[in-house]
This record gives structure tokens, C-alpha cells and sequence, in this order.
């Protein structure tokens, strides 16, 4: 009868320390709550900061190019022309406009699901060929 009484008596001091443990678990969860709860409430101003600022942060780049010849344009060399390029990241354009003669402009936009590749020159740094779809 020894051992079946220190047999209860060893399960009673493990439910009473599971009994504590489950207390403790209580309270660790309230205050995990209660924590969640202040971040939450202070938070709810600043999730537009970070988009405010990244749409700042791309802002429509504008540069001066000249369109290279490819072979099916053979017929249109020595009319080497400055085109205008404008790269517009948010809005997922880019815009090559030619300006013609008495002021007149002529552009074509292509959007993003449009331009398959870009690639970068490795002998002239600042060519770069970009292959649109189609």
C-alpha cells in the first residue's frame, strides 16, 4: 500500500505543478495579448508612410537615347535621331517619343508585360537592347 500511496501522492504534486504551469501559460499569453494589443493600436498610421514614401522614391526617369540600327531598319541609316526615353517604374511604362519636325511629336508605349528582355552591352557600357514581345 506504500507504493500506491506515493503513487498518488507523486500525482498529486504533478497535477498540482501542472496545475501552476497551466497559470503560468495564462498569464504569459494575457500579457503576449495584451503587448499585441498596444503594437496594433499604435500601428494603424504608419503602414501608408512606407508606400507614401516608396512611390516618392521611383519617380519618373526621363534620359536622352538614340535608337541603334537594327537590321530590319537598314533602310533608315544616316537618320541617326534623338529619342527621348521615359521609364515610369510605378506605373510599369516606358515611353520612346521622337520629336519631328514644326514641334510635332510622335511616341509609342510599351507597358511592362510587353518587354520580354533587357540586355546590357558588354563592350559599350551604356547600350542597352531591349526585346518586347512580338
Amino acid at each position: 500500500q506504500t507504493a500506491g500511496q506515493s503513487g498518488e501522492q507523486e500525482l498529486e504534486n504533478l497535477v498540482l505543478k501542472l496545475s501552476v504551469l497551466k497559470d503560468f501559460l495564462s498569464s504569459i499569453e494575457k500579457k503576449a495579448l495584451k503587448a499585441l494589443q498596444e503594437i496594433s493600436s499604435a500601428t494603424p498610421a504608419t503602414p501608408p508612410q512606407p508606400l507614401s514614401r516608396k512611390a516618392k522614391s521611383i519617380p519618373v526617369q526621363t534620359f536622352e537615347v538614340k535608337l541603334d540600327i537594327t537590321l530590319g531598319d537598314l533602310t533608315k541609316i544616316g537618320k541617326s535621331q534623338k529619342y527621348t526615353l521615359s521609364v515610369d517604374v510605378e506605373g510599369g511604362k516606358l515611353v520612346v517619343l521622337k520629336k519631328q519636325k514644326d514641334s510635332q511629336e510622335d511616341w509609342n508605349t510599351f507597358t511592362y508585360d510587353k518587354i520580354r528582355q533587357l540586355i546590357k552591352s558588354q563592350r559599350v557600357q551604356n547600350k542597352l537592347g531591349i526585346v518586347f514581345e512580338k
